[in-house]
């Protein structure tokens, strides 16, 4: 409650809402819980991409060169985007005197070295709800992630994340699109449709409450019926609070793949458009309510294309809502090569040596 989609829409119930988990897992746990992480993709989180050069005039690469690259993309974005502040940063290609290298090219002599920065950034004021939640409940947020990238991690191999792959989140409200290519996340959208869209549309246009619709778009067995008899209705059975009536199961199987077409287009759009994407999608693994969603694209034979890998087999219920959690643990225990951290000037000249991992490896 106070918590829709990453955002603070009810202080207060907001408020409660963390308490009441809070103090849940603490008895659970046994200890107190002051420190913690929070897992958030908004809609409105966007993907920047910058490139900055420097000449070296034949002297070799440092770590101090990659980080005044990395400073001064990070600079030039906190400039022209005051409004957003970065979640997760790449160093995703260096180029060395006009060749590609993939790996951090210290040590090296050149005449000019350049480096491509990849920002996941959303609004301050998201965050600063969030913070502001979180404070009044007497606890310190050590760091935002986003659960899509942090499932891409955990979830795809290491040729998918070199090559090209993705993560495909169909959630109830939202769908996140992450992609992946050298180690790096090179995308991430949030769009504002997601399985319970379905639920709603059906709700809608056959006139049934929303536990009648979920029931109704849940059941594979009825569409099953549906492909034996194209004339059959909508048995009595699922009119719960709703007054019989003769509902064509055509016009739920119509309204069913109208809504996932859309679904797919979008994906199929934004997945189009970035290089390598014939590669990325015929990785790209599904997880949430896609499994779903696939399903019934089978089950109706709806005419719908898409290139997805089979679906994330989880063993249960439990592990299928802790996924996002033990992704981000997964993170905090293995970090990622490629995410980069940018060390301030003061912090250099008092020796401290930079590395470009969030965590440890």
């Amino acid at each position: 409650l106070g918590i829709n989609n990453s955002l603070i829409t009810n202080f207060d119930l907001a408020c409660e809402s963390i308490r009441t988990i809070i103090t849940d897992l603490e008895k659970k746990a046994g200890i107190n819980i002051n420190i913690i992480t929070v897992l958030l993709e908004p809609t409105e989180i966007i993907t920047t991409r910058i490139t900055k050069f420097k000449k070296m005039e034949g002297v070799k690469i440092e770590n101090e060169d990659i980080n005044f690259l990395l400073r001064e993309s990070k600079k030039q974005l906190e400039k022209n985007d005051k409004n957003f502040s970065q979640l997760h940063m790449f160093n995703f290609k260096y180029i060395i005197d006009n060749k590609v290298f993939k790996d951090l090219p210290i040590n090296i002599f050149c005449n000019q070295l350049s480096l491509e920065n990849i920002f996941i950034s959303v609004p301050k004021n998201v965050l600063k709800n969030i913070s502001e939640v979180f404070n009044s409940c007497n606890l310190e947020i050590n760091r935002f992630i986003c659960p899509s990238y942090a499932m891409g991690i955990y979830l795809l191999n290491k040729n998918q994340l070199e090559n090209g792959s993705g993560i495909i989140d169909i959630g109830h409200n939202k769908t996140s699109i992450a992609l992946f290519k050298n180690f790096s996340l090179i995308k991430l959208l949030v769009l504002p449709i997601g399985s319970n869209h379905i639920t709603k549309d059906i709700s809608k246009v056959c006139y049934l409450d929303q536990k009648e619709s979920e029931s109704i778009k849940l059941d594979f067995a009825l569409f099953s019926q549906f492909n034996k008899d194209i004339d059959s209705l909508l048995p009595k059975k699922y009119f719960i609070n709703s007054n019989y009536r003769k509902i064509p199961l055509k016009l739920i199987h119509d309204v069913i793949e109208s809504r996932i077409s859309e679904i797919i287009e979008m994906i199929n759009i934004h997945t189009n458009d970035q290089d390598g994407s014939e590669i990325i999608k015929k990785n790209l693994l599904i997880v949430g309510g896609g499994a779903n969603i696939l399903s019934l694209i089978k089950i109706l034979n709806l005419d719908i294309k898409y290139e997805f890998i089979e679906t994330i087999k989880l063993s249960n219920k439990q592990e299928t809502q802790l996924m996002s959690c033990n992704s981000a643990q997964n993170l905090f225990v293995n970090g990622c090569s490629s995410e980069a951290v940018a060390i301030s000037m003061e912090k250099q000249k008092k020796g401290i040596f930079t590395r470009f991992f969030q965590f440890l490896n």
